[in-house]
C-alpha cells in the first residue's frame, strides 16, 4: 500500500500504540496529532483535547458582522482599492427610547395595531402593554379575529368567465376569418372548461366512481361508472351530432344500435377498453373540435339542419324504439350537448372534490330557455302516458289557454309561459293559472334529474296540479 493508499488514523484508529506522524512511533497510548503526546489516550489535542490551537481554522467572520462599510464596486479606470486598515468598529446609534403611554392611549391604539397601521414604537408599547393587561388583550385577540373576517381568503381558481372576457377582447380587435355561430359558443366554452378539468387530474382519478343520475317515467334512475366511463359517455352521444353532419360515427360504421344515449353509451363500453382509462380524453377533445369546425364552416344556416336526437317509442307503440324519434334543430342540439357537458362535469368534479363553477350566465340563459322550450311536449307526452292529469278541455291550435309562468331566478334566468293543455296553444298571462320561482342552477339540476321535483326548492302559487306536472315534466327531460 502506497502512502496514497494509507487510510488516515480518523478513518481506522491505530489501536496498538500508532504512528506518530511527525517523525518517530508514539509508545504512549494514542497518535500525537501536532507533535506531541496526548496523555489522555484518546485523539490527540487540537479541536478535540485542550492542547494546541485547532487544525482547521475557524470560519472567518463576514464583513456584516464586524460593523464596518460594504465594499464599493471598483469603477474602471481606477485602482483597486487596498485592504481596510483594522480599526475598532464604529458605534453603533444609539436606540430610541421606548414609548411611555398611559393605559386610555395604549387601550384607544388597539384597533390600530389589529389592523397593523400602528409605527413600530407604538406597536411595541402595545404588545408590551398586551402581556401585563388581561382585559386589553382579550380584546386584542377580538379586533383580530374581526380583522380575519374582513380579508376573506381568495380563491386561487381562475373566473370562470375570463377566457370568455379575453377572447370577447381578442375577437372585438381582430374578428375571425370562419366565426364559430352564437348557438355553438355555449360548447365551445363548456368543452373547454371540462378539457381544464381533466388536465388537471392525476392518473388514478379518472377511476374515480361517479353515478350517473336522471330520471324516467317511473321516478330516479342512476348508473355507476367512472370519470373516464363518463367521457366515453359523452363521445357515444356527441356522435349523433356528428352523424347529422356527416362525420365518421365513433362507435364505427360496422356498430348497429338504436340512436339513442343508453343504447350508443353500452354499445361504445362495451367495443372499447373496460374499464376506459385516460386515453378517452384525446378522442373526446378531437371530437369536439372537429364538431366546432364543421358548425363554423357550415355557417349560422345550418342551425336548422335537424338532428334524431333521443328516440322516444310512441305510448302504446310496440313498433320498436326507432318508431318515433324525436328531432331538434343543430342549434338546440348544441346547446342541449354543452348543457350535458357541464352537468356531468360537475358530476366528474364532485367525484374528485374539485371545485367547478356553472356557466357563464348568457350561456346558462340558453340552456334554461331550451328547457323552457321542450316542456309543453314533454308534459303532452307525459299526459297521453297517463303520468299527468288530464287536459281541462280542448284547445285550438293558436288559441290561448291555460298557462304556468315559470320564473328564473339569478344570473341567466329570464320568465317563461308554458302553456298547460297543449303545445300547440298560445300562453297567456290572462290564462295564467300558477307559477313557479326558481333559481337558474337549481332549475338545470332539476332538468338534468339531480333533484327530484318534491325536493327542488321552488316557490310555488297557484294550482297545485300545474306546478306537480310541470315540474315532473322538467324532471323527464333528463336522460341517461
Amino acid at each position: 500500500m502506497t502512502g496514497a493508499d494509507r487510510p488516515e488514523p480518523h478513518d481506522e484508529p491505530d489501536r496498538t500504540g500508532g504512528t506518530d506522524r511527525t517523525g518517530g512511533t508514539d509508545r504512549t497510548g494514542g497518535t500525537d496529532r501536532t507533535g506531541g503526546t496526548d496523555g489522555s489516550g484518546g485523539f490527540g489535542g487540537g479541536a478535540y483535547g485542550s492542547g494546541a490551537g485547532p487544525r482547521i481554522p475557524m470560519p472567518r467572520a463576514s464583513v456584516e458582522d464586524t460593523g464596518l462599510p460594504m465594499p464599493g464596486l471598483p469603477v474602471p479606470g481606477q485602482p483597486l482599492p487596498g485592504p481596510a486598515v483594522p480599526g475598532p468598529p464604529p458605534e453603533a446609534a444609539p436606540a430610541a427610547p421606548p414609548l411611555v403611554l398611559d393605559h386610555a392611549v395604549l387601550k384607544s391604539l388597539l384597533g390600530a395595531w389589529a389592523l397593523s397601521a400602528c409605527s413600530a414604537e407604538e406597536a411595541l408599547a402595545v404588545e408590551e402593554h398586551l402581556g401585563d393587561c388581561g382585559p386589553c388583550a382579550e380584546e386584542a385577540l377580538r379586533l383580530r379575529d374581526a380583522v380575519g373576517l374582513l380579508r376573506p381568503e381568495e380563491s386561487l381558481d381562475l373566473d370562470p368567465g375570463l377566457r370568455t372576457r379575453v377572447l370577447e377582447s381578442c375577437l372585438g380587435r381582430r374578428p375571425p376569418r370562419i366565426p364559430v355561430p352564437e348557438w355553438a359558443v355555449p360548447y365551445d366554452a363548456e368543452t373547454a372548461r371540462l378539457d381544464a378539468l381533466l388536465k388537471d387530474i392525476g392518473d388514478a382519478e379518472w377511476h374515480a366512481p361517479v353515478r350517473l343520475r336522471w330520471f324516467d317515467d317511473e321516478g330516479p334512475v342512476s348508473r355507476k361508472t367512472t370519470v373516464a366511463g363518463v367521457i366515453a359517455h359523452l363521445i357515444a352521444v356527441d356522435g349523433m351530432v356528428g352523424l347529422a353532419l356527416g362525420l365518421d360515427d365513433p362507435l364505427g360504421a360496422e356498430v348497429r344500435v338504436p340512436r339513442d344515449p343508453d343504447h350508443r353509451t353500452e354499445a361504445y363500453w362495451r367495443a372499447s377498453y373496460f374499464p376506459p382509462t385516460r386515453a378517452v380524453r384525446t378522442p373526446w377533445r378531437e371530437q369536439t373540435h372537429e364538431l366546432i369546425r364543421t358548425v363554423s364552416f357550415a355557417g349560422d344556416g345550418s342551425g336548422r339542419l335537424p338532428v334524431p336526437y333521443g328516440p322516444v317509442p310512441a305510448p302504446g307503440d310496440d313498433a320498436g324504439p326507432e318508431a318515433r324519434a324525436v328531432e331538434l334543430p343543430l342549434r338546440d342540439a348544441m346547446t342541449d350537448r354543452a348543457f350535458e357537458c357541464w352537468i356531468h362535469a360537475g358530476d366528474i368534479a364532485d367525484a374528485v372534490d374539485y371545485p367547478y363553477a356553472p356557466p357563464a350566465p348568457r350561456h346558462l340563459h340558453h340552456m334554461i330557455d331550451l328547457a323552457a322550450r321542450l316542456l309543453p311536449g314533454t308534459l303532452a307526452g307525459r299526459r297521453r302516458s297517463g303520468l299527468a292529469t288530464p287536459s281541462r278541455g280542448l284547445v285550438a291550435a293558436g288559441a290561448p289557454g291555460r298557462s304556468l309562468r315559470l320564473e328564473i331566478e339569478g344570473h341567466g334566468g329570464g320568465e317563461w309561459l308554458i302553456p298547460l293543455d297543449s303545445p300547440a296553444a298560445t300562453a297567456s298571462r290572462d290564462h295564467e293559472v300558477a307559477h313557479v320561482a326558481l333559481d337558474g342552477v337549481e332549475f338545470c339540476r332539476l332538468a338534468a334529474g339531480h333533484v327530484s321535483p318534491e325536493e327542488a326548492a321552488a316557490g310555488q302559487d297557484g294550482d297545485r296540479e300545474a306546478i306537480r306536472d310541470v315540474l315532473s315534466s322538467a324532471a323527464s327531460l333528463s336522460r341517461m
